[in-house]
């Protein structure tokens, strides 16, 4: 699993990485390959916090192209300068959303044409490789010392997604300090205590 290191920083002085795997890796080449996109436009789509803004960020930042997060609560009138301008400057332009252009509602008919023709980048769900170096990202940002073998107790069990992992690290780092212990199987299991308790919800 490679950890992609973006030109930018993150909550203080510390380079902000991004894992690339077999969900992402086609994204982050298409990326690179900006200048190759029909229309000079590109939609990212995929799944919460899998990364969608922090690739759209660097994607601006290191002078690619423009980018715009959110861009399904932007103005319609907006979007349609903005793709206009694309094409007149040969600036590449980036559309960031949870939700592909298809399930939008659209009312302009030219920006709906417009935006159907765009590239469609897509960030899939982590497989196991992922999911791991997601747990011993977020793990490493909090400063978590998980023990051997955690990560592989944990996969079989989690939730497969990035906001999943997300969480389930905070609750796991939460006990720790809690009970003022290291990270243990015991411990991992309470992380994943089912609903009905007085715990968090369980991510299985």
């Amino acid at each position: 699993m490679a950890q992609f290191a973006l030109p930018l920083t993150i909550g203080g002085d510390h380079a902000a990485r991004i894992a690339v795997g077999p969900s992402n890796q086609a994204a982050v080449d298409a990326l690179y390959r900006a200048v190759e996109w029909p229309f000079r436009t590109a939609i990212l789509t995929g799944p919460p916090r899998s990364g969608k803004s922090l690739l759209a960020r660097w994607f601006a930042e290191s002078g690619v192209g423009e980018a715009i997060d959110d861009a399904e609560s932007v103005g319609e009138d907006d979007l349609f300068h903005r793709w206009n301008r694309a094409q007149a400057s040969g600036t590449p332009l980036l559309l960031v959303t949870s939700r592909p252009p298809g399930e939008w509602r659209i009312a302009l008919p030219d920006l709906a044409s417009r935006l159907s023709a765009a590239m469609l980048i897509e960030i899939g769900a982590p497989d196991d490789a992922m999911l791991g170096a997601l747990i011993a990202d977020h793990a490493a940002r909090r400063g978590l010392v998980l023990g051997e073998g955690a990560s592989a107790w944990l996969l079989p069990r989690i939730e497969r997604s990035h906001a999943a992992v997300e969480v389930l690290v905070a609750e796991i780092d939460r006990l720790s300090l809690e009970r003022k212990q290291p990270v243990t199987i015991s411990l991992l299991r309470d992380a994943l205590t089912p609903v009905g308790t007085d715990r968090q919800p369980r991510l299985l």
